[in-house]
This record gives C-alpha cells, structure tokens and sequence, in this order.
C-alpha cells in the first residue's frame, strides 16, 4: 500500500531517545514536516517528575492523553489530563508535569515550529548519571528553553 510518500507508525513504534528520564518515542520531525510540527509519544512511569518547570521561547506544544493521567502545572494552574483530555501549552508560559499515580501515562505531544527533537537529542547525548545543572542550563538556551528555578534554587 502507497502512502503517497508518508508513513505509518504502530503505538510506542518510531524513534526512542533517551532523555529526561522519560520514554520518548518520536513520530514525526521537521524533516518530515518541513518544520511544521515535531510529535512525541512520552512514555511517563508510575511515580515520576518530569522536568523542573520551564518555557519554551520557540515553539508550543500540545499534549493528549492515550493513557493514564498526569498532571500538568501550567502558568501557575494545575490540570489532571485523563484519557482523552487534550492541553495546550503556548510558548513563554512556565509549565512542568509529573505522573504521581500507580499507572504509567502516554502523552502525545505536538509541537510546534519542529526543533525540539534537536534539544531532546542533545539531553540524549550527555553522559549517563547525575547531570551538571550548568550544562543543562546551557543546552535549554541553545534551544530557547528557560528553566525555571525556585528562588535559592541551582
């Protein structure tokens, strides 16, 4: 079957990086897109932070719950996302989630312009174990990402 230069991809199927402590399953990149819009299926364990709050200066994303729940702060609200439940995230807007609950979670994420595949890839390629708070700091504003500490925070 022809899919007119497209392709198909089974759930948790595409490419993994190994990032932020997540499974991160990309879908589609800008390559694909021409830049449009990246996707992601996050994979969120039981019990699990995700990042420290950030923004993301360059692009938004969305997220959709396949499954589980997680929580979601975003500009200074909390959400419950459960199956089926979409968010949107806007650009320059602190946000952070985590799945406290016995059951992993499964996000799709679109963002939008492409690029964080790019950043995720980055995070990806750090050397396993504790990670350097500075380095961070310094890959998030390659890519226009601002972490957001608490005041007295490193």
């Amino acid at each position: 079957m022809s899919l007119g230069g497209g392709y198909k991809l089974a759930s948790r199927d595409g490419t993994q990086i190994p990032a932020i402590g997540l499974g991160i399953t990309m879908k589609t990149d800008g390559k694909s897109t021409g830049d449009a819009y990246s996707l992601f299926e996050y994979t969120v364990p039981p019990e699990t932070d995700g990042p420290p709050a950030h923004l993301h200066t360059r692009e938004d994303e969305s997220f959709m719950c396949l499954a589980g729940r997680l929580d979601v702060r975003l500009g200074g609200e909390d959400f419950v996302l459960d199956h089926g439940d979409y968010l949107f995230l806007p650009r320059n807007v602190v946000h952070t989630f985590r799945n406290p609950y016995a059951d992993e979670a499964r996000i799709v994420s679109v963002v939008s312009p492409a690029g964080l595949e790019a950043y995720y890839q980055a995070l990806g390629a750090l050397p396993p174990g504790p990670k350097d708070i500075g380095k961070l700091q310094a890959i998030m504003a390659d890519f226009g990402i601002e972490l957001q500490l608490p005041p007295g925070g490193h």
